[in-house]
């Protein structure tokens, strides 16, 4: 096996993959809690304990922490999804013991004190009004609301302006003890690792955390989801997503899916770019995207272009996914994106964070871990029958279409069913 695995005693799992020709190491410590895990007055907490994790600990000030990082040479950040938050950094192999034990201080004893909470309030604010003020962001949240609305994988990471402007320090008290629970936490690294060292660092510096079991999640579909939601407004682009509901992170389709999703708008050379690009000049950016959950997941095709051009662009993305749907692709088309993702994974392999990273997220949300090596067997397996099944199978499901622009509900609402 290319990665080692130890289950402590408290429930912390530990992974780590050695990569001998190098004397870095990506630390990641990893929490299965994201958005889908808030109650509607929690919306946007996890993201919002991101934040309030970097503003000082009993022993250390937020200017302290970042500057014995920056002593290190290391790299230290985080990111919340909406299954997991992990905090990580990279540093020299050297300084893994004092690094594990900063970024541990940081997640086990943040004073999450009234004053840092509300100051962070404001910049998560900041951020949310970024956000909406980036409509090809703020596109995308639209869409997952209007594809799950009955659940909060659908709602914003980020939350609300006026939700997380109420957080304070018993809220972020209560929210740590309840989910960053030992069950719910992995420690991944890769690089210059010793496994044992990884685990004896993880028992000394995470025994604080509070024990617990792995969280159990509700299963989120997409009953009940709406079939067009507009935000009308003066803009100078309108921005298009439409898409579907569509496998889960671990179903074994999702090679496919992949493949699928390359040769409809993965790249310059993807039918949608051609198309909508290149042939007509109707857009600047067009591509399609997937976005696989424990559960369930997304599949979907972005654009932006002039808003008297919306409707056309809409009815070309409709008119190559019933293309492929019904006639499915080329073997020139399977072999050019197989060969393309099998390319960019071998690339990305190079990556001590991408390696950390995979351990991780997989673990984190009861993934399969598969080799390099794994991963391409399982791209050259898809064959032309896999990919007619699944882009009819994917493809034929209800349509979602979500847009910002100067448009009415009224007026888009052919362009839905």
């Amino acid at each position: 096996m290319f990665y080692r695995k130890t289950v402590l005693d408290n429930g912390i799992t530990v992974m780590s993959e050695p990569m001998d020709s190098v004397r870095s190491i990506a630390l990641g410590i990893w929490f299965a809690v994201g958005s889908r895990d808030e109650s509607p007055t929690e919306a946007g907490m996890s993201h919002f304990m991101e934040h309030m994790m970097f503003k000082g600990t009993p022993t250390r000030s937020a200017q302290q922490i970042s500057e014995q990082f920056d002593r290190l040479g290391a790299d230290l950040n985080a990111f919340t999804s909406k299954e997991y938050t992990c905090y990580y950094s990279r540093f020299v192999d050297e300084n893994l013991p004092t690094a594990f034990e900063i970024l541990s201080d940081m997640v086990v004893s943040a004073s999450l004190d009234d004053a840092s909470c509300e100051l962070e309030r404001n910049v998560v604010i900041s951020e949310i009004e970024r956000m909406e003020d980036t409509p090809d962001d703020h596109i995308h949240e639209i869409f997952s609301h209007a594809l799950w609305p009955d659940h909060p994988i659908g709602l914003p990471i980020l939350g609300s302006r006026t939700i997380v402007g109420g957080f304070d320090h018993p809220q972020s008290v209560a929210f740590r003890a309840k989910h960053y629970l030992t069950g719910n936490c992995v420690v991944a690294a890769s690089g210059n690792v010793d496994h044992e060292q990884i685990v004896s660092l993880t028992e000394r510096y995470l025994c604080g955390l509070t024990p617990g079991p792995r969280s159990v999640r509700p299963v989120a579909d997409a009953t009940g989801a709406g079939q067009l939601a507009v935000l009308e407004k003066q803009t100078e682009q309108a921005h298009i997503c439409y898409g579907v509901a569509t496998m889960n992170a671990h179903h074994p389709d999702r090679f496919a899916l992949a493949i699928l999703d390359g040769v409809l708008g993965g790249g310059m050379s993807s039918r949608l770019f051609q198309e909508i690009r290149e042939k007509r000049g109707l857009v600047y950016a067009v591509y399609s995207f997937s976005a696989l959950y424990q559960d369930t997941g997304e599949f979907a095709v972005y654009a932006g272009t002039k808003p008297d051009k919306a409707e056309e662009v809409i009815k070309l993305i409709r008119t190559e996914m019933e293309r492929i749907a019904t006639s499915g692709v080329t073997p020139d088309e399977l072999d050019r994106v197989r060969q393309a993702a099998k390319g960019h994974l071998v690339l990305g392999m190079e990556s001590t964070r991408n390696r950390m990273t995979r351990l991780g997220k997989n673990e984190v949300t009861g993934g399969e871990i598969l080799s390099a090596d794994e991963i391409v067997e399982r791209f050259d397996a898809v064959t032309m029958d896999d990919l007619q099944r699944v882009s009819a199978d994917v493809l034929s499901a209800e349509k979602v279409l979500a847009v910002i622009g100067p448009f009415t509900r009224e007026r888009l609402m052919p362009l839905a069913h």
